[in-house]
C-alpha cells in the first residue's frame, strides 16, 4: 500500500467463535498472497499442538506452512526483510505483546492478517483480541452453526467442566453455540426450543427420526 509516496502496512483481523472458519480463512488469504508472489510468513503459538507442528491446518483440512513460536517478540525477531505478508494463527493465546508486535509490523509496510477466537468458552474477550480488533484496518467476524438449534453460532461452548481459560482441543472439547443455547457453566438449566442437531439423525421418507 502507498499513501503519499510512504509504503504503509495494515492489519487485517478475523475472528469468531471455533469452527466458523477463521483458520481456512485466514489460509486463502496467505495462499491468494503466494499466488501473487508475495513473500509470506505464517507463525502460531507453540501451544497450539492439535494437528502437526510446522502448519497450521483448518478442521476442513485446508493447511499452510507456519512457524510455532514461543512468544509474540519471536515473532518481530524471525519476520525477514524480505517479507510482505506475515499471518498469526491463534492470536487470543499470543501474551500480551502482540497487539504491539502487529502495529511495528504494519508500520514496516507489512500486511498483517491475524486469526483467533474473539470470546472464550465463558463469552468474555479473549486475551488482547479486543486491542486487536480496535487498531485493525479491516476486521471480519465469522459465525458457526449452533450444534443445538442450527442458528447463528457465536460462542464456542466446553463440553467438559473446567474453569481454565485455555484448554486446547477440537471437536472432541468444544463445538459452536448461539447466545441462547450457550452454556458455559454446562449447568443444563436452559430449555432449549428445538430438537439438537448434534444428534444423529436418519431419513425415513420424507421423516427426519432421531437415533
Amino acid at each position: 500500500m502507498q499513501n503519499h509516496g510512504r509504503l504503509t502496512g495494515w492489519i487485517e483481523v478475523v475472528c469468531g467463535p471455533m469452527f466458523s472458519g477463521k483458520t481456512e480463512e485466514l489460509i486463502r488469504r496467505m495462499k491468494l498472497a503466494l499466488i501473487a508472489k508475495q513473500r509470506v510468513q505464517v507463525f502460531k503459538p507453540q501451544l497450539d499442538d492439535r494437528y502437526a507442528d510446522e502448519y497450521i491446518i483448518s478442521h476442513s483440512e485446508q493447511k499452510v506452512v507456519c512457524t510455532p513460536v514461543k512468544s509474540s517478540a519471536d515473532i518481530l525477531a524471525l519476520v525477514r526483510d524480505n517479507t510482505r505478508v506475515v499471518g498469526v494463527d491463534e492470536a487470543q493465546f499470543f501474551d500480551d505483546g502482540i497487539v504491539d508486535v502487529c502495529e511495528k509490523l504494519a508500520n514496516r509496510g507489512i500486511r498483517v492478517v491475524a486469526a483467533g477466537l474473539d470470546q472464550d468458552f465463558m463469552g468474555a474477550p479473549f486475551g488482547k483480541m479486543p486491542e486487536l480488533l480496535a487498531v485493525a484496518e479491516s476486521v471480519l467476524k465469522l459465525s458457526a452453526v449452533c450444534m443445538v438449534c442450527g442458528g447463528e453460532a457465536t460462542k464456542s461452548q466446553r463440553l467438559v467442566k473446567s474453569k481454565e481459560q485455555i484448554v486446547v482441543g477440537s471437536g472432541e472439547l468444544y463445538e459452536a453455540r448461539c447466545r441462547a443455547c450457550h452454556d458455559p457453566d454446562l449447568s443444563l438449566e436452559k430449555e432449549i426450543p428445538s430438537v439438537p442437531v448434534s444428534r444423529k439423525t436418519h431419513v425415513v421418507g420424507e421423516q427426519i427420526e432421531q437415533i
